[in-house]
């Protein structure tokens, strides 16, 4: 299976995206309590395999004096309001898959992982021009980060069974049609783990 002709493991990145407790404890985050064991044992193969760091994304406290204008402005709408009321960090703390030494971790104040300058900067340095990515939420944080890096140039190999959202019915309905239509069709390679995993394989032995 071919997914780049150009993607080596020299210019490709693992991108995992807010594995962290306010993301994943909580009565409305069963299904994503479920994925994370999978998910942990793919970073742990492609650890095994790739030899190079792993990108972890997670949050800022999610509330009014750290995040973005535009979103505050967006949250005096009751509805499009998700303030955190924790003080206690435990929210912002990685969830059972957590970096190891040599790992990078990239805060974001916005859904956007983009939006911090030093991500940015790691990938142009690094020469990064491939993302695979996986975490959470599908309809959320995820999506954004696909749009943003996208418009910026980067191609993506989407995750599809190591990304998941709320048990809500209405936004497991709107990540069925992303992971099924939009991603394949508009922003990059959307395989199972176990279809990128072989296909890394076969690639690190040319």
């Amino acid at each position: 299976m071919q997914i780049y002709e150009k993607m080596n493991i020299n210019n490709t990145a693992l991108v995992v995206i807010d594995i962290v407790n306010g993301c994943c404890v909580g009565e409305e985050f069963k299904r994503i309590r479920d994925m994370v064991p999978k998910l942990k044992e793919f970073v742990k193969d492609y650890r095994e395999i790739a030899k190079t760091p792993i990108i972890f994304i997670n949050i800022t406290p999610w509330t009014k004096k750290h995040l973005t204008d535009n979103i505050n402005e967006l949250y005096t709408d009751p509805q499009a309001c998700y303030y955190s009321e924790d003080k206690s960090g435990f929210e912002e703390e990685f969830y059972s898959v957590v970096p190891e030494k040599g790992d990078l971790v990239f805060t974001k104040n916005h859904y956007d992982a983009f939006v911090n300058p030093d991500f940015k900067k790691y990938l142009k340095e690094n020469q990064i021009h491939y993302l695979i990515i996986a975490g959470i939420f599908g309809d959320g944080c995820v999506l954004a980060t696909i749009c943003g890096g996208f418009s910026r140039g980067y191609n993506f190999v989407i995750l599809k069974d190591l990304i998941e959202t709320t048990d809500a019915s209405n936004r497991q309905a709107l990540q069925k049609i992303l992971k099924k239509y939009t991603w394949p069709i508009m922003y990059g390679k959307t395989i199972t783990s176990k279809e990128f995993l072989k296909f890394w394989k076969e690639l690190l032995k040319k």
